[in-house]
């Protein structure tokens, strides 16, 4: 009988899990479009297609972020586009990086000492509702 209230309420757990984190991942994504069009749409342009305002003037041509699933066989490649905005995680073999690194960025304006409570997940809530943002403007 146990057994079978488990079972039942596994499914449960599911839906209620999902539910809550849904409204969740999309609030990150809304403020991350603030982020965006702050930080990123200058280069990248207001609908990321690689065509801000700067994008003229780059030596390297802004990526186009609405494709980075379809270039990547239909999966979002979510740890590398965080990782790309990080930039403190670069890979050397990859050349000199164009891109801000906004780890960095982020750090400086929490106005928190690196290293102190909290410092560190503020940049990374930042760049996870930019994360967030990018995937919800994939190309379908």
């Amino acid at each position: 009988m146990a057994r079978l209230h488990r079972t039942l309420l596994l499914p449960v757990l599911m839906t209620t899990a999902v539910s809550v984190a849904c409204p969740a991942l999309a609030q990150d994504a809304a403020l991350g479009a603030d982020q965006y069009i702050t930080d990123c749409a200058v280069c990248h342009g207001p609908g990321g297609k690689g065509d801000g305002v700067m994008a003229k003037i780059l030596t390297v041509k802004p990526a186009d972020l609405t494709v980075l699933a379809k270039n990547n066989g239909g999966e979002y490649p979510f740890l590398r586009v965080f990782q790309t905005i990080d930039g403190r995680t670069q890979v050397t073999g990859h050349g000199d990086r164009a891109m801000p690194i906004w780890g960095d960025v982020f750090q400086a304006d929490s106005n928190l000492p690196p290293g102190s409570y909290g410092s560190e997940q503020m940049v990374r809530s930042r760049i996870l509702e930019l994360v967030y943002y990018v995937q919800s403007i994939q190309e379908k």
